[in-house]
């Protein structure tokens, strides 16, 4: 850690800094940053590109009372040090310690809580109408990627904003570059703006030469608008943001300190909605990141070095890697076999996919809600959409799944990579309530794979049935399965009874199912037997198996990686009590809370859901069942 940075321990300690020792901080905030992440992983590129952005900001304004709202939260890293958290940066991601993105609970300096893309002009125009009607006047900023601004939200929030006219400022901070590159016509319109130099100038000129002339220059500019907006046309197409109602600032060169703390002062003066426009290179400052952007968005641990990642040795396939090789094999088999991402080609392993088909691959952008119904409209059209997103971001589609998927019984594979705990990312990302929030939609069918090979298998089987197909699949390795060469699909839907005998039945579905196999072990080591059932769907559960093990045995056990309510247990109870069965059951599951980041394994302890804490939980119940008390 650098000598100056260790001085600094709130934000108002930069107000005392010369050009040169805030210099001088950016420098060490990177050397910082660098050698955390390349031990605990996390954003790294994102926040190296906003170190001089996030110095100008807390020198300009006077946080806490002004807020800063930070989009996504991929880009705060040097804002959290800045911000009393300088010591505990070393946990950053870690369990118990802080978070991976700005979280009100975490500090007063993070104003709004993100995670997800897009959300920040929304957050920060409810703070500013806050604000005016408690007759306040305190300054509000909202830092937005380019990425970002292709989300639906960030449009309704430049719109909203334009109309009520409060005082607020968005800092556009424009990389070029989000975790893929970006598509679509604002990531177009961007760039044109790069090339487009001549604008304000032009605009200017314009405005000195009207008001020259004699007499009337003054009037004569004021009722221009009409010139000054035809300039505008022509060098940067549709003035889009002027259009909605913003003042327009930029771009300005995202690294400049000395620029940007003299815009910043002087936009504190202007009323009503400003768009500041800022030029970033994501991962400024280190050779590798600025190279290889995309790699370095998120990442885990690393050489700081050379920047290559320390992966440990013999690592099974991921279960990303494996249905990105699945939907090859199915697109070679099927010419309507089509793929859609949002934003996310790597992350949800269609890169290659991508690279194959360009025809029948699209990534959308961060538009989740469009992607959805897109492929609706693929649907509706004969093709075989199969939608990657991570369970988590699907939440942000749930009206599109439910009106333009479900209600039409549309056949969309909706790929839901990263259910289940994710990890570092924390409660923003888990992937936690897909059964919940996808099983009482009409004509949905949820199906989850006890294993990588079985995820291949059951992609090929989604892609054969009819209507909308949920396939839900955990974050990073299988559990060192065989893979088929090729994937041939399932014979049924019907559930796969892996121990039969048993005194008892554990009922798991989806990653929770390996961790049934090894409770059963335990069980059986303190004399319970018990029969272990890959489920393989939640909708439609195969009742038929159920009722039997109900009749056969003595207790059933349910054990999803999902919230409790309404998920895979609360299906089993619902079937059972419609069906008039009365059995003691125990569910495992998440119970009715966030949890925090930390390691997979760390997060299962957590939540109870370690083979030797069930086991343990299910032998109370059997005492307490067996002693006529009842299952817990």
């Amino acid at each position: 850690m650098g000598q100056l940075l260790e001085r600094i321990n709130e934000p108002h300690a930069l107000k005392s800094c010369t050009l040169d020792e805030l210099s001088q901080l950016a420098r060490e905030l990177r050397r910082y940053i660098i050698e955390t992440v390349s031990q605990t992983g996390g954003h790294l590129a994102p926040s190296l590109g906003t170190v001089e952005l996030t110095l100008a900001l807390h020198r300009a304004f006077d946080c806490p009372e002004d807020k800063i709202v930070w989009d996504v939260g991929h880009q705060a890293y040097a804002h959290k040090i800045l911000t009393g958290r300088r010591e505990a940066f070393v946990g950053l991601r870690q369990k118990g310690g802080i978070t991976g993105f700005p979280k009100r609970e975490e500090s007063v300096y993070d104003a709004f809580g993100t995670g997800h893309s897009s959300t920040s002009i929304s957050a920060a125009l409810g703070m500013a109408a806050a604000r005016d009607i408690a007759g306040e006047q305190y300054r509000i900023a909202a830092v937005i990627g380019d990425g970002a601004l292709t989300g639906g939200e960030a449009f309704e929030g430049l719109n909203n904003a334009g109309t009520l006219g409060k005082d607020i400022i968005v800092i556009l901070n424009d990389n070029g570059m989000s975790i893929a590159p970006n598509v679509g016509a604002m990531s177009e319109y961007l760039s044109r703006f790069r090339v487009a130099p001549g604008y304000h100038r032009a605009k200017q000129d314009i405005k000195n030469f009207l008001k020259s002339i004699p007499h009337i220059g003054e009037r004569v500019y004021r009722t221009a608008e009409h010139i000054k907006d035809g300039v505008r046309s022509a060098l940067v197409p549709g003035g889009l943001f002027t259009d909605m109602g913003f003042h327009y600032i930029g771009p300005l060169d995202g690294h400049n300190i000395a620029l940007l703390l003299d815009v910043f002062e002087q936009a504190k003066q202007l009323k009503g909605p400003l768009l500041i426009h800022v030029e970033t290179c994501k991962g400024k400052g280190y050779a590798p990141a600025e190279k290889a952007p995309d790699k370095f968005h998120g990442i885990g641990r690393f050489d700081v070095a050379d920047g290559t990642t320390l992966k440990k040795a013999g690592a099974k396939p991921t279960y990303t890697s494996v249905f990105g090789k699945a939907l090859l094999e199915a697109a070679e088999e099927d010419a309507d076999v089509v793929a859609i991402t949002a934003a996310m080609p790597d992350g949800t392993g269609l890169r290659t996919f991508g690279e194959k088909y360009p025809t029948r691959f699209f990534d959308v952008g961060i538009a989740e809600q469009h992607a959805t119904t897109f492929a609706a409209g693929l649907a509706a059209a004969g093709r075989k959409p199969v939608l990657a997103l991570y369970s988590t971001f699907a939440q942000r589609a749930y009206d599109q799944i439910l009106h333009d998927v479900c209600l039409q019984n549309l056949h969309v594979v909706f790929a839901l990579d990263r259910a289940g705990f994710v990890g570092e990312d924390g409660a923003t990302h888990h992937g936690v309530f897909d059964y919940s929030y996808l099983r009482h939609l009409p004509n949905m069918k949820v199906l989850a794979p006890k294993d990588e090979n079985e995820l291949g298998r059951m992609l090929k089987t989604a892609l054969s049935l009819e209507g909308p197909v949920a396939l839900r699949y955990p974050r990073g390795e299988g559990i060192g399965a065989a893979l088929e060469e090729p994937f041939t699909p399932l014979e049924s839907l019907a559930a796969e009874v892996l121990e039969e005998e048993g005194e008892i039945a554990l009922l798991a579905v989806g990653s929770m199912v390996d961790a049934a196999q090894k409770t059963a072990k335990l069980l059986k080591e303190d004399g319970l037997s018990a029969a272990v059932v890959n489920m393989r769907t939640v909708k439609p559960l195969d009742e038929e198996l159920l009722h039997r093990m109900a009749h056969e045995k003595k207790m059933l056990v349910t054990m999803e990686e999902n919230a409790l309510a309404g998920g895979f247990g609360s299906a089993v109870l619902e079937a059972l009590a419609d069906a008039g069965l009365l059995i003691p059951v125990v569910r495992f599951g998440i119970g009715d809370a966030f949890i925090e980041q930390g390691k997979p394994q760390e997060l299962l302890e957590m939540a109870g859901l370690q083979p030797e804490q069930m086991a343990r939980s299910i032998l109370t119940a059997w005492k307490g069942a067996r002693d006529g008390e009842g299952a817990a």
